[in-house]
């Protein structure tokens, strides 16, 4: 009788513990499953400093989590052992303790961006990043010719030669991280662009074609023109006809341009004036996309060596200076009350904080 009786204690007691371990194996998996209290994204990063276990009591402190020893014991169970990217994670309104860690594990970051718009130049480029989010300003006080040197292209003048693009990054990244892979984009641009060039060109390199993309993508915004107006330019070279483009002008005024030229400045003789110098400019002035690029390289053919805006941001072209007299007279002399030579400009992008899904005043030609 006592026999039975201790087994009956004894197998009763094996039934509590399981009906236990069940609840408590119920309990923490609700607790997992549960969503953390958000009503609105929030950001965690890891560090040396902050490891996980680390974080997870400060967001039971608090309340974002109700139970943190479930997920510990989880984390124990299947994550430890595993190295954990350092950075910052971003938690969403519904979202539970075990999609956490999933996004922890599976190294989803939190990701920025920053956008180069074309025709901007290496000085709007670096004033641009010097305020982009949670990026490593490692450049700031550097000369041009220091960050052309950490990019491996020590003596190369930086104007035109970075890729407008959107740069993804994140939390602690380098500026000069952005500035190789915008560097190594446009050489790589440019010199499949040159690969398959026309062979009737009067360029003598890539770099030429980098400069002749530069003018042409700061003398219009209008897409169906960069191959007609590359081919003026062109054909201008090839007759030894100054290029005579305000742009290049604006570009060695400097910090002197104040919004218009006067005819003091196109007298003034700049290594950029090309209505005072023959060819091209010694470098490019803006960083050019790649419709200009592949224009310059694939220059429109006509007759056309003028062109003057109308003040709708197109431009009309003419073959004769007669022609084009006439339309200086028409559309220059008599100008609409919103003339503009060039389309009104978008804003430039401002970096983003954060993002989702990373994908690592011109006038006219006389």
């Amino acid at each position: 009788m006592k026999a039975m009786t201790s087994k009956t204690v004894l197998l009763i007691s094996l039934v509590l513990g399981v009906v236990m371990s069940l609840s408590l194996m119920t309990w923490g998996w609700r607790q997992l499953n549960t969503p953390m209290q958000l009503s609105e994204p929030k950001i965690i990063e890891l560090s040396a400093g902050r490891p996980l276990l680390k974080v997870l009591d400060e967001l039971h402190r608090e309340d974002v989590i109700q139970q943190t020893l479930p997920l510990k014991i989880w984390i124990r169970l299947t994550v430890d052992g595993q190295h954990l990217h350092a950075g910052e994670y971003r938690l969403t309104p519904g979202m539970t303790p075990l999609e956490m860690l999933s996004i922890i594990e599976q190294n989803q970051l939190v990701t920025y961006s920053t956008t180069f718009v074309e025709g901007i130049n290496f000085k709007e480029l670096r004033q641009q990043l010097a305020q982009a989010p949670k990026l490593r300003h490692d450049t700031e006080g550097w000369s041009n010719d220091t960050i052309m040197s950490r990019l491996g292209a020590e003596g190369v003048h930086p104007e035109g030669q970075f890729f407008p693009d959107t740069y993804v990054y994140r939390k602690g990244a380098s500026d000069l991280d952005i500035m190789r892979l915008a560097y190594e984009r446009m050489q790589s641009v440019l010199n499949h662009a040159w690969a398959e060039r026309d062979d009737t060109l009067p360029l003598k390199s890539a770099y030429e074609a980098l400069i002749l993309a530069s003018i042409v993508e700061k003398e219009t915004g209008v897409p169906r023109e960069r191959g007609e107006i590359a081919g003026v330019f062109i054909r201008r070279l090839q007759r030894g006809m100054r290029l005579q483009t305000d742009p290049t002008v604006i570009y060695g005024m400097g910090e002197a341009y104040e919004g218009h030229i006067r005819r003091s400045d196109l007298r003034r003789k700049t290594p950029y004036n090309t209505y005072r110098i023959n060819g091209l400019p010694p470098t490019p002035i803006a960083m050019p996309g790649q419709a200009a690029i592949e224009a310059a390289v694939h220059p429109q053919p006509g007759d056309s060596l003028y062109f003057v805006a109308r003040g709708d941001g197109s431009h009309v072209f003419s073959a004769t200076l007669a022609e084009h007299n006439q339309a200086v007279r028409q559309f220059q002399l008599q100008r609409r009350d919103d003339y503009r030579s060039s389309p009104a400009p978008n804003p430039a992008p401002k970096s983003t904080s954060p993002v989702d899904d990373p994908a690592e005043v011109n006038k006219e030609s006389q």
